[in-house]
């Protein structure tokens, strides 16, 4: 399989690299953007010259659920209105896949659409759910995308302790888009792509 030796062991260590982001001390981070319901801070990334973003907001529901609509699967394209297909590459033990998305144009097509193709791993994490992805050298391209790089990304989810009908789902992305994009431009988008992505998730739930 292409650039993934043990699926197991890639696994464990993506995992440990976003358990290692969820401690990031508070200060390190500075806000980027925040409504009512959801905060994005950013800070910057150390595997690539753009930004590590952190976002965290409550969410009505079961971490079961929301975790159903966020990992790959049918539930995500009925709702995330930035990606436009999803298909399954690979199938491992353990809730692991390689999976290929594509995502639509964004900021009035100033960032045209791109492809993904990421190894995605979902785990227990103190009572609730990690699903974290990276990105992965597939050497298959489609010409009419450009071909974005996942650096460790992942969704923590995890049920509120005084209601349990809520939870607290906590996200850390950083995206090379790729291309010839300004990273401002990219900064601008990805704080914001962030706040309707859980505003569309409850709508969805």
């Amino acid at each position: 399989m292409e650039g993934l030796p043990d699926a197991a062991a890639f696994a464990t260590k993506l995992k440990n690299t976003l358990i290692q982001y969820h401690s990031i001390e508070d200060d390190k981070w500075r806000v980027a953007k925040k409504t009512r319901n959801v905060t994005i801070w950013r800070k910057p990334s150390e595997e690539f010259n753009g930004y590590l973003f952190k976002a965290q907001g409550i969410i009505d529901g079961v971490v079961n659920d929301i975790m159903d609509h966020i990992r790959p699967g049918p539930c995500r394209l009925d709702w995330d209105s930035l990606m436009t297909s999803l298909d399954i590459l690979e199938n491992f033990e353990e809730n692991c896949c390689v999976m290929r998305y594509t995502t639509a144009g964004q900021l009035w097509n100033i960032i045209s659409p791109r492809e993904f193709v990421d190894f995605s791993y979902t785990v227990d994490y103190n009572g609730g759910l990690l699903s974290c992805g990276v990105s992965l050298d597939w050497s298959e391209k489609r010409a009419e995308f450009v071909r974005g790089y996942n650096h460790p990304c992942g969704w923590f989810c995890v049920p509120l302790k005084d209601n349990t009908n809520q939870s607290l789902l906590t996200g850390y992305i950083q995206t090379d888009l790729r291309g010839m994009i300004p990273q401002s431009a990219v900064d601008t988008a990805m704080a914001s792509t962030l706040i309707n992505f859980y505003g569309d998730l409850q709508k969805a739930l």
